[in-house]
């Protein structure tokens, strides 16, 4: 069904924030993309002697103290850390003011933060301190900071924000769906304001061994800023990252009335499953291709109107040539013109936050009029990947209707579709 008409039924970001391993804000991020900085070094949050794998995607010089009161931040993991400072600059984007709004307005905000592993720190280093001093030292701030829930609740509580709060797991496309569901809360006019995003921090010991150990991981650990390398020939698997970030969506009656300048509307999306496989993609990409189709037909738009698509692209051997094959069954003939480019190539794979990453930079487009590259794509892997990846350098282009894909393990597809705002 193409979009509402109704002022009030309609979905426009407003606001963003960010946390990324090439920046710690929202346009710091967006600018590293347009140049094509890579966030991806070596290791640094553990000692990864004796690991197949070394590289990562980590944050960088990142302080909680500037998200939460530090005391409070000691009892939280990494992740909810993220969740607050992407949340607060998403918020102070939009020129949102909550203490200003009466109980009942604040009835109407939402947030919706999403994460594919929560505090998983949290577990490790709770069953460490039980195995190896005792249960009695384990922490009992130790279930909080682990809840996958809990930046959506840091969240609503930092503002008294008493609409729904919700964090779902789905791998990969976790944060996409997040704007699935900011859409359909204002759609269906149950709230005016939802703060949509994810978070992630999976950059440990048990993630890098068991990830490297299951094939899915980059093994250039000497040339770490040329490991991530979607549809690129030479591509060697993904480069675990970490990150954050949130988008303020609202109601664009609730925007203009509040003098907002809307920076992208929603116009729809998509959810499908691949049932096939743990961890690899149906070969044939129907899952990814049902997404893509079905969120044109929901958002009201044809092929010949989507300017980029901002891809999944993992660069791991399968998934790219999948998404592939998926953008040319659903587009047709006009595969062959779309600009398709991927962020993983600069910052690696956020899992949970992956998505979020991916609208940000489909946002940034819009606003800039730029299509940020696939960095490190040098050879073309011929004949199965032979779209427009935008590679190496950024490209000015017309940037009016961008889609946005988000392909997890386990088969879940997730395709969200943003426009210009234009009145």
């Amino acid at each position: 069904m193409p979009p509402s008409a109704d002022p009030a039924r309609r979905a426009v970001v407003t606001g963003l924030g960010a946390v990324m391993p090439n920046g710690n804000d929202f346009e710091t991020y967006w600018a590293s993309l347009r140049a094509g900085v890579s966030g991806v070094a070596p290791i640094t949050s553990f000692d990864p002697t004796g690991f197949e794998v070394r590289i990562a995607a980590e944050v960088k010089g990142f302080d909680p103290g500037i998200a939460m009161d530090p005391k409070m931040a000691r009892r939280m993991s990494r992740f909810i850390h993220f969740a607050m400072a992407t949340g607060k600059e998403a918020v102070a984007h939009a020129g949102l003011d909550f203490a200003a709004m009466t109980p009942d307005q604040k009835d109407r905000v939402a947030v919706v933060m999403n994460t594919g592993g929560g505090g998983i720190e949290e577990i490790i280093e709770g069953t460490h301190t039980a195995d190896t001093r005792g249960p009695r030292f384990v922490s009992p701030f130790a279930i909080p900071a682990l809840s996958g829930s809990m930046g959506a609740c840091m969240l609503s509580m930092e503002w008294g924000l008493t609409g729904p709060v919700m964090a779902q797991t789905a791998a990969c496309a976790t944060s996409i769906i997040a704007f699935h569901d900011a859409l359909r809360l204002i759609q269906s006019g149950e709230v005016d304001v939802v703060l949509a995003g994810g978070s992630e921090a999976p950059v440990l010991p048990v993630g890098i061994a068991a990830l490297g150990n299951m094939g899915a991981l980059s093994k250039r650990n000497e040339d770490p800023t040329r490991a991530s390398r979607p549809f690129d020939r030479d591509r060697d698997g993904f480069v675990l990252g970490e990150g954050a970030g949130v988008a303020v969506v609202e109601s664009l009656a609730h925007a203009l009335a509040r003098g907002a300048r809307p920076l992208a509307e929603i116009l729809g999306g998509a959810l499908t499953a691949d049932a096939f496989h743990i961890s690899a993609p149906e070969p044939t990409g129907r899952g990814a291709t049902r997404a893509m189709s079905m969120a044109r037909e929901r958002a009201g738009v044809t092929a010949d109107e989507i300017d980029w698509i901002v891809a999944h692209g993992t660069s791991t051997p399968l998934n790219d040539v999948t998404e592939t094959r998926a953008i040319k069954a659903s587009f047709g003939p006009v595969a062959s013109r779309l600009a398709v480019s991927s962020p993983k190539s600069m910052i690696g794979h956020l899992v949970g936050a992956a998505g979020i990453a991916s609208v940000l930079a489909a946002i940034g487009g819009i606003r800039d009029q730029v299509l940020s590259p696939t960095i490190n794509h040098e050879n073309p892997d011929l004949p199965e990947c032979d779209l427009d990846y935008v590679p190496l350098v950024a490209r000015k282009a017309r940037v009016e209707t961008v889609m946005v894909n988000g392909f997890g393990f386990g088969g879940q597809n997730a395709v969200a579709i943003f426009r210009r705002y234009a009145g």
